[in-house]
């Protein structure tokens, strides 16, 4: 079957970029859920209500 499939350069070429492209997507999006997860109350998404709640008052206004 594999020979019937890769049977031109330009098809193995196509496949192999296509399934490193959708490799790299996956990988990603699972690298990032799991950091995400693995770093959560540490990341700035989480912490930046806390900075900038009371951040008007050390405004100078000149």
């Amino acid at each position: 079957m594999l020979s019937a499939l890769f049977k031109r350069n330009s098809v193995y070429v196509a496949t192999i970029l296509g399934g490193a492209f959708a490799f790299q997507g996956f990988f990603d999006v699972g690298v990032n859920k799991w950091y995400e997860n693995h770093n959560k109350g540490k990341l700035w998404k989480d912490v930046k209500g806390k900075f900038l709640e009371g951040d008007d008052d050390d405004e100078d206004d000149e």
